[in-house]
């Protein structure tokens, strides 16, 4: 009994400045008091990760890239402390469409043009910021947008001069996947060949490490090469290959995020 009461004193004492961390890190786990709670108790920052609808060889789902940005910022917005992700956005620029050139030329496919993916991106960080979030973080899995998302970064910031919230495009998340990712399979003894620009042994690795669920195993094991829509080996893939991204892209991508917010504006 005396136990029990010292404790609903401590809860009536301390229970007004005691916020418990949010369920999810992910906004649209979260209610919006959820939410709200969160920014009050000092959740600065929200991460908006794009992805990509586009094919990925014989042996990969069309997903890829949406899971892997969702499950990377995740694990990147955990390790800051004081950071949300927002939904991946899916439907990004992927070449044209009529006549189809590049990922297009294959079922499945979703692309749009630069403006609407542009103009998508600055919507959601203006919807973030008036939620009350200081920092809007814009990742994006795919090497052909990075630009789009530098872009839409820097309009934010000149609409945003003189108040405290800042966009910010990260391009260490993308760039840890072709420079120290890389050069750690090298290292491993696989070929830049091997590795391929796209479902190959570095591209199927990661997606080994973070959800094997869209790998295909019989189709790797029917494969006498390169594949269709692939470039490089995915065969020599392999889920500890992957972690080896998954732990450089996480660490320079939380360190990247750390030395932007310490910027003056």
């Amino acid at each position: 009994m005396r136990a029990a009461l010292i404790l609903s004193v401590l809860l009536l004492c301390f229970g007004g400045t005691v916020r418990a961390a949010p369920p999810s890190v992910f906004l649209e786990d979260l209610t919006w008091p959820e939410v709200r709670a969160a920014i009050q108790s000092g959740t600065t920052t929200i991460i908006v990760p794009a992805g990509g609808t586009e094919q990925n060889g014989l042996h990969m789902a069309l997903g890829k890239h949406n899971q892997r940005a969702r499950l990377l910022a995740g694990r990147i917005a955990s390790a800051l402390g004081d950071t949300l992700v927002a939904p991946v956005l899916a439907y990004t620029p992927e070449g044209e469409i009529s006549p189809p050139s590049g990922h297009m030329r294959f079922p499945g496919t979703i692309s749009i043009p630069d403006t609407a993916f542009r103009s998508t991106l600055e919507a959601a960080a203006r919807s973030l910021r008036q939620a009350g979030f200081t920092y809007v973080v814009l990742i994006g899995d795919h090497g052909g947008y990075q630009p789009v998302l530098r872009d839409a970064a820097a309009d934010l910031n000149r609409a945003w001069a003189g108040t405290p919230v800042r966009a910010y495009w990260i391009e260490d998340y993308y760039k840890a996947t072709q420079t120290a990712y890389r050069q750690a399979l090298r290292a491993k003894g696989l070929s830049d060949a091997e590795l391929g620009s796209h479902a190959g042994a570095a591209d199927t690795s990661l997606m080994l490490a973070l959800d094997p669920s869209l790998v295909r195993p019989d189709r790797l094991a029917m494969l006498q090469g390169a594949a269709e829509g692939a470039s490089g080996d995915p065969r020599l893939a392999s889920a500890a290959l992957g972690q080896l991204g998954v732990d450089l892209i996480v660490t320079q991508t939380v360190a990247a995020i750390r030395k932007a917010r310490t910027e003056k504006h």
